[in-house]
């Protein structure tokens, strides 16, 4: 079961406590009802989770699926006709005459029960090959169809919580779940078989002894049942103190806080948080552990009780002459038979069942990313003399307030236009725009005349981000990003953006590995790593290249050089920069000041000085901070002479 075994996730910090009140993290939203599910809520759902699983399971392994199938139904078939022809076996031995003479009658019979149980072995050996291949093409079937999905759907549902938990139900727990619900519906199906082979046994012995399989199996039902449900609500009881030990256990163990723990001499703080919460865990697990072998102690002194009450039934059955020895000793066998199949089946249903909620998360996240999938745009430019944005509005899900109103801008093929302002003033959502990784809610974006969303601009747009990726892979790869390898190329991008000094430094040069995560790896500075982003977006040579931030990790000298070369970068091409640098931007052809989600000015350095407004006196405020005592020449002039 999955009480102890959930994936491990990043600790939302809660408290730990009284559960009640705490915001359930998304990996928890089933465990109120796998706590609450009854018998027939499972056996309503199982329809649904055995026909969802099957059809998985099909369309990724069609041949694996058809043996595991028919080897567990024709293994239920040769149990069934080995337990009749041991019926025989024993008719043979228990009649009268000579023991040689019964022992050569019962021979042919014995040789059927031997061909019966090899064939069924043989069988169920093929199926269980079957199902051990179903379950990594399953799984991986499950989880190429939801990155498909979720590399491809607009970039807004990102940001919407909602999306993003259910993105995280279906990746976290729905694939692996797949798997989970295709073996498990599988191993039920052995069970079931079991069970009616076993009942069938029975029948074809004597209609009388069919309802003694379903006497011996209900304690062995119930205990199972029960026990899982301990389990369940154990595990809901330490949700919130295992992620904060999760939570701790980081702290203690991981690389970025492992400076200021000795800094702040948190080790013995945070061992005794640690101790607090593994009381709790050690005092819960001991006392399910109690109360779970109670319960068991408890089935298994009711099976045992009814099996007794059916071994005197047989014998009653046996003493009146409704049935011969031979069959009773056969039931004996069929009921031990069922009996186990039966069990076994009722703790399948309880795994499948619980799987199946979570393979539900998967496949309505399935069902609804498909909603928010744009289609395919049919047009790849061919160039760009001219992006323009008119009346643009955009807010994000759940905010109070749009990040962007009524907003207009254009950029022309060759210039350099700027987007200025104060935090949360809009400029990263407006470039992304610009980017068609949003859509805006009002207004339009053109290229040349076209809508953004009927054109295909993967390899027309670059996007050089404040928050770029460092990706675990070579310097070379960080920078191709897939693209075919052009040497030349390369190493015109890596001198333009610098990097060509950061890969001098390091032993393998561009074959080197960026994570120290990984033997021979490497890692940057926040400012060489910058310069790996940017060579990424000089490498792309894209129509549009915009830059978000790219300077804030840079020392003043690189981040000079930095701007001298964007704006050579900018012959032939259009470019977006966001800085806060202003003094960076003196030489922008325009510089559009976002104010509040709104452009509040725009214009030339020297048009936006002369104007005395927004930005004259942001520009002051950042230009008095670079005097020097006494007052002569800001630094934030001599940077950009």
């Amino acid at each position: 079961m999955r009480f102890w075994g959930k994936p491990r996730r990043k600790s939302s910090g809660s408290p730990i406590g009284d559960r009640s009140g705490l915001a359930a993290a998304y990996w928890e939203s089933r465990d109120e009802e796998l706590l609450t599910a009854s018998l027939g809520k499972i056996a309503r759902r199982l329809p649904f989770l055995i026909a969802s699983a099957l059809r998985l399971a099909w369309q990724a392994a069609p041949f694996d699926t058809a043996v595991a199938l028919a080897g567990n139904v024709l293994a239920g078939v040769f149990t069934v006709y080995g337990l009749v022809a041991t019926s025989d076996v024993l008719a043979s031995l228990f009649a009268g005459g000579p023991t040689p003479e019964r022992v050569r009658a019962a021979l042919p019979s014995l040789a059927l029960v031997a061909v019966a149980t090899g064939l069924r072995g043989a069988l169920l050996a093929a199926a269980g090959w079957a199902q051990a291949r179903l379950k990594p093409q399953v799984e991986r079937l499950a989880e190429t169809r939801l990155f498909e999905l979720t590399t491809q759907v607009e970039l807004a549902a990102f940001d919407d919580d909602d999306f993003h938990n259910a993105m995280l139900r279906a990746r976290d727990s729905g694939v692996p779940d797949t798997a989970t619900v295709v073996e498990t519906t599988i191993s039920a199906l052995t069970g079931a078989v079991g069970v009616v082979a076993a009942t069938a046994a029975l029948g074809f012995l004597h209609p009388v002894l069919m309802p003694l399989l379903l006497v011996t199996a209900v304690p062995a039902g119930w205990a199972a049942i029960r026990t899982a449900r301990l389990g369940y609500q154990a595990f809901y009881r330490l949700s919130a103190a295992r992620r904060r030990k999760f939570m701790l256990s980081d702290l203690m163990a991981e690389r970025q806080p492992a400076a200021e723990v000795r800094t702040f001499a948190l080790r013995d703080f945070l061992l005794g948080e640690y101790a607090k919460v593994a009381d709790l865990e050690q005092d819960v697990q001991l006392d399910v552990a109690r109360r779970r072998t109670v319960v068991k102690a408890g089935g298994d002194a009711l099976t045992g009780a009814a099996t007794l009450a059916v071994y005197g039934a047989l014998a009653a059955l046996l003493a009146a002459g409704v049935i011969p020895l031979a069959v009773a000793g056969t039931a004996v066998l069929a009921l031990r038979t069922g009996q186990s199949s039966l069990a076994g089946l009722v703790q399948t249903l309880n795994r499948l069942y619980e799987a199946g909620l979570y393979f539900g998360d998967y496949l309505a996240f399935r069902e609804h990313a498909e909603t928010r999938t744009p289609p395919a745009p049919a047009l790849t430019p061919s160039g760009l003399a001219l992006l323009a944005a008119d009346g643009v509005s955009f807010a994000y899900p759940g905010a109070d307030r749009p990040a962007l109103r009524d907003v207009s801008v254009t950029v022309a093929r060759g210039e350099v236009i700027a987007l200025v302002g104060e935090n949360g003033s809009g400029k990263t959502t407006l470039a992304k725009l610009l980017a068609g990784l949003y859509r805006p809610q009002s207004g339009t974006i053109r290229w040349d005349g076209r809508e953004l969303a009927d054109l295909d601009l993967r390899r027309m747009v670059s996007v050089i981000a404040q928050d770029h990726t460092r990706w675990p892979l070579t310097v070379r790869e960080n920078i191709l990003m897939g693209r075919p390898l052009e040497e030349e190329r390369l190493a015109e991008a890596a001198a333009a953006a610098g990097t060509d000094e950061v890969v001098s430094t390091l032993p393998l040069g561009y074959d080197a590995l960026l994570d120290r995560r990984f033997r021979g790896g490497h890692d940057l500075s926040g400012g060489q790593w910058q310069r790996v982003a940017v060579a990424r977006g000089f490498y792309h040579d894209a129509e549009l290249v915009i830059f978000d931030e790219p300077t804030s990790a840079l020392d003043a000298r690189a981040e000079h050089a930095l701007f001298e070369r964007i704006r050579r970068h900018a012959d032939g091409r259009a470019v977006v920069l966001i800085t806060h640098r202003l003094a960076s931007v003196r030489y922008a052809d325009r510089i559009y000041v976002l104010d509040r989600g709104r452009v509040a000015e725009q214009g030339t350095h020297a048009e936006l000085m002369a104007r005395d407004g927004l930005y004259a006196d942001l520009y002051g405020l950042q230009a008095a901070a670079y005097q020097y005592d006494g007052g002569t020449v800001a630094r934030a002039e001599e940077a950009v002479r």
